[in-house]
C-alpha cells in the first residue's frame, strides 16, 4: 500500500525530452483519445448502417477539436479565473506570465464545461454547413465520447493534477504537486472510471435502443453530470474560487446545468417524438 499511495512520486510526465522540446504523456492521452472515438464512430456507421460518409466524420474532427480546445481554454477564463485574466488578457493565448518579467508557463487551464460548449458550437457551424440535422449527428458521438475521456483524465494522473481532497483512506495518494503533502483521493482516476468506463459501458449497451433523435446525447449530458456531480465531493476546489455558498463546486453548479440541460432536451424528445 505504501508503493501505491507514492506512485504518483514515480511518475514521470514527460515521454520524451530533448533540449527545451518536450512530449508528455498528458498530449499522448489525448491522440489516444482522438483516435478511440474516432474508431468507435466509424464502427458505428458501419455496423449500424448509419447514414453519414467517413469522409464527414473525418471533416467534422478537425471542427470538433478546434472547437474543444477554443471552448476548453475559454471556459476556464471566464468559468474559474475571469479576474486574473481580466487583468493578464495576454495570458489567454500566450504561454508566457508577465507579472516579474516574461516566464514560460506553457498554457495551463483547461475547463471541460467549456470544451463540450466549443464542440457543440463547432458541430452546429459543420451541421450548417454541410446541410445535417445536429441532434442525430450529436448522438452519433454520445456513446463513444466517454471512453476517450477516460484517456483525458489518465492525462490528468499522470500529470498529478486535479487530485482529489485530503483523505485517510488507505488508497490515498501523495501527489508532487501538492504543496500540503497530504494524502488525497486519486479523483482523476475516480473520473476516469466512472465518468468514462462506466458511462461508456451503459451508453455503448442502450444505443441501439434509443432513437437518433438526440435521446442519447441527452442522456449523456445527465449521466456525465450527475456522476461528476458527486465525484466533486472529493474532488479538490480550485483555490482561486474555493466552495461557493460553502458547499458546492463551481464544477458542481456547472454539471447541475448540464442535468438540467439534458433533461429538458430528454423530455422534449419524448414529447414531440
Amino acid at each position: 500500500m505504501d508503493f501505491w499511495q507514492h506512485l504518483p512520486m514515480h511518475i514521470d510526465p514527460t515521454l520524451v525530452k530533448i533540449g527545451s522540446f518536450q512530449i508528455r504523456y498528458y498530449g499522448l492521452m489525448y491522440l489516444i483519445a482522438f483516435f478511440l472515438t474516432y474508431i468507435l464512430v466509424i464502427y458505428r456507421i458501419r455496423k449500424e448502417k448509419i447514414s453519414y460518409s467517413k469522409e464527414a466524420v473525418q471533416d467534422f474532427f478537425v471542427w470538433g477539436i478546434v472547437g474543444l480546445i477554443v471552448g476548453a481554454r475559454a471556459g476556464y477564463v471566464i468559468f474559474y479565473n475571469w479576474s486574473y485574466f481580466l487583468e493578464h488578457p495576454l495570458e489567454i493565448v500566450l504561454p508566457f506570465q508577465f507579472n516579474n518579467g516574461i516566464i514560460f508557463t506553457g498554457i495551463s487551464g483547461m475547463s471541460y464545461h467549456g470544451g463540450i460548449v466549443g464542440v457543440l458550437m463547432a458541430s452546429l457551424i459543420f451541421c450548417r454547413i454541410k446541410n445535417l440535422e445536429i441532434l442525430p449527428f450529436a448522438d452519433l458521438f454520445a456513446p463513444a465520447a466517454p471512453l476517450g475521456y477516460t484517456f483525458g483524465r489518465i492525462g490528468n494522473f499522470l500529470n498529478g493534477e486535479l487530485y482529489g481532497r485530503a483523505t485517510t483512506v488507505p488508497w490515498g495518494m501523495y501527489f508532487p504537486q501538492d504543496p500540503s503533502g497530504q494524502l488525497r483521493h486519486p479523483s482523476q482516476l475516480y473520473e476516469a472510471f466512472f465518468e468514462g468506463i462506466a458511462l461508456f459501458i451503459i451508453l455503448w449497451s442502450i444505443r441501439k435502443k434509443v432513437p437518433m433523435d438526440g435521446s442519447l446525447f441527452a442522456l449523456y449530458l445527465i449521466g456525465y453530470g450527475t456522476v461528476r456531480f458527486f465525484i466533486e465531493f472529493v474532488r479538490q476546489a480550485d483555490p482561486q474560487i474555493g466552495l461557493i455558498g460553502e458547499f458546492l463546486t463551481m464544477g458542481q453548479i456547472l454539471c447541475l446545468l448540464m442535468v438540467v440541460s439534458g433533461l429538458i432536451l430528454f423530455a422534449h424528445r419524448r414529447i414531440s417524438g
